[in-house]
C-alpha cells in the first residue's frame, strides 16, 4: 500500500492558523474580524474596488462579503456606492475613518510581522511569499 502524499492543504491551514496567532490579539484589541481586517488593508491599497472583485482579492464568499461589508459602514469604515451607468454595479471604499483605522493599526501589525520575521528569517520569508505567489497562479 502507498504511503498517503502529505496534504498540502492541511500544511496550509496549519500554517495560517500559525501566522495568524501573532495577529488575532490586534485585531481583537480593535474589535475587528480577519475579515473585516482583509477588506481594510485591500482598500487601502486599491483604493476603492467592485464588491465582487474584493470578495474576490478577500477570499471571502460574495455572500458573506455582504455581511461584512454591513458591519463595516455601519460602524463608519467604508462607503459603498452604487455605479451611475449600472445599478447593479456596488463600489467600496475606505471613509476617513477606515483610513484612520489602518494608520492606528499598521504598527502593531508591522510588529507582529517582526516577530513571525525574527523565528523565521527575513531570507526564508520572502522565498515563501515569493512561492505563495507562484503557487497562486497554477490552473487546474
Amino acid at each position: 500500500m502507498l504511503k498517503p502524499r502529505r496534504s498540502l492543504t492541511l500544511a496550509l491551514l496549519q500554517a495560517r492558523e500559525a501566522a495568524m496567532s501573532f495577529f488575532r490579539p490586534s485585531l481583537n484589541q480593535h474589535g475587528l474580524t480577519e475579515q473585516q481586517w482583509r477588506v481594510i488593508r485591500i482598500l487601502r491599497q486599491q483604493s476603492e474596488l467592485e464588491s465582487h472583485q474584493l470578495a474576490h482579492q478577500a477570499c471571502i464568499l460574495k455572500p458573506s462579503m455582504t455581511g461584512v461589508l454591513t458591519r463595516l459602514e455601519r460602524d463608519g469604515i467604508v462607503r459603498r456606492r452604487k455605479s451611475s451607468e449600472d445599478q447593479r454595479r456596488m463600489f467600496v471604499a475606505l471613509t476617513e475613518q477606515g483610513q484612520q483605522c489602518f494608520v492606528e493599526m499598521s504598527a502593531g501589525m508591522e510588529s507582529n510581522y517582526l516577530k513571525i520575521q525574527e523565528q523565521f528569517g527575513e531570507e526564508k520569508l520572502e522565498q515563501l511569499l515569493a512561492l505563495l505567489n507562484e503557487l497562486k497562479g497554477i490552473k487546474p
